[in-house]
């Protein structure tokens, strides 16, 4: 630890908040539309975040080039990409190849989430529940309440919802379709993600490949950067493992940051269109130091106790909500814009609308973020 402190205070180049955060936003494909497919997407971006349906794509019609719904809800239905739980233990859309890979290197945190209902799962055999879930849902699709009440006929005296989480914990359960399909989902139904893909999970990757694939994404960043992302801790030793093969900076508050060598960097003076972004974006979720997109003013003001809302970046940081109303696309940035931005923002907020909503009529509105 002393010895990354020196590294820091001395010679490793100062990274300003403009510069990171231009940085991170064209790792994340922000700064300007990328003519990838949504399954290229999804992979680089290391699955997109989506707890409700909507919220991934809204994610990526604000970063890809000619996006449209159905080229996610396509690759869905083709069992390409897959809705599960797996970092931060929270429904993520990924490829079927990180599904398989992605929820075993996940797993030590699904088990010490697991410990925390242990006092609701007195004498309940976790291995033959495990066994048992899985035969009921590979046999069929099953909700949570079905799949609960299978196992609470084996284990009445158990906890109910303590059983169904055992069961998420152990299995690598995905969501089946119609669920996730634009316009068309359905009720959670879960099946496991071997049965659905028709084959066997992969050995999870090394730390140390995660670690390449999410500072191309994400990166610069800290080793705390990662583990807010990954929901996991002891990051440092693979960090360290590949310094020799990084380049490292430091923020302004002296904290350092690793990065690909040869990985984009654009300077603070890029410009960066405004975009809107869909709650629960990986964006605004994954660092330990926000600052790179939120202002210290504006932190907590995103969100409402457990609920997150649709945000408004610009000049590349976060500087509103919106929301979709029955005949309005309703702005409502938090400061003042200037006369061109808010120009900007009506221009994206229109393009937006064309591509999410072809067929519906919105006005633009700006109004006063309600608290």
């Amino acid at each position: 630890m002393t010895n990354t402190k020196r590294s820091v205070t001395g010679t490793a180049p100062l990274l300003g908040t403009h510069a990171l955060n231009r940085a991170t936003l064209g790792r994340q494909l922000l700064l300007r539309p990328a003519p990838l497919s949504v399954t290229a997407a999804v992979e680089h971006l290391l699955g997109l975040q989506a707890q409700n349906v909507k919220p991934p794509y809204y994610a990526l019609a604000a970063r890809l080039d000619g996006f449209t719904p159905e080229a996610l809800s396509r690759p869905m239905a083709d069992r390409e990409v897959v809705r599960i739980v797996t970092m931060r233990s929270t429904i993520h859309t990924h490829t079927a190849d990180d599904c398989l890979t992605l929820r075993p290197l996940a797993q030590p945190a699904r088990d010490r989430e697991l410990v925390t209902f242990r006092a609701g799962l007195a004498g309940v055999d976790l291995d033959r529940l495990a066994g048992l879930a899985r035969d009921l849902v590979e046999a069929e699709p099953r909700t949570m309440k079905q799949l609960r009440e299978a196992l609470l006929r084996e284990w009445p005296d158990a906890d109910p919802q303590a059983l169904a989480v055992a069961a998420r914990c152990r299995l690598p359960l995905v969501q089946v379709t119609p669920r996730g399909l634009w316009e068309r989902s359905g009720q959670v139904s879960l099946t496991t993600a071997e049965h659905w893909l028709g084959r066997p999970a992969e050995p999870a990757p090394t730390p140390d490949a995660v670690v390449l694939r999410y500072l191309a994404a994400f990166g610069p960043a800290s080793v705390k950067d990662m583990q807010t992302w990954a929901g996991m801790t002891r990051l440092r030793d693979a960090f360290e493992r590949l310094r020799p093969h990084l380049v490292t900076f430091r923020d302004e508050s002296g904290v350092e940051l690793f990065d690909l060598p040869d990985a984009p960097r654009p300077g603070p003076d890029t410009p960066a269109p405004p975009r809107f972004l869909p709650e629960f974006d990986n964006l605004l979720l994954s660092h330990a130091d926000r600052t790179r997109v939120v202002p210290p003013a504006y932190r907590g003001r995103s969100w409402k106790g457990n609920l997150a809302y649709r945000t408004l970046l610009v000049d590349g940081f976060l500087a509103g909500l919106w929301r979709l109303e029955e005949d309005a696309l309703v702005i409502e940035p938090f400061g003042r814009l200037t006369r061109g931005q808010r120009e900007e923002v009506t221009a994206e907020g229109e393009r937006m609308l064309r591509v999410m909503h072809p067929r519906a009529s919105y006005d633009i509105r700006f109004g006063v973020v309600r608290t």
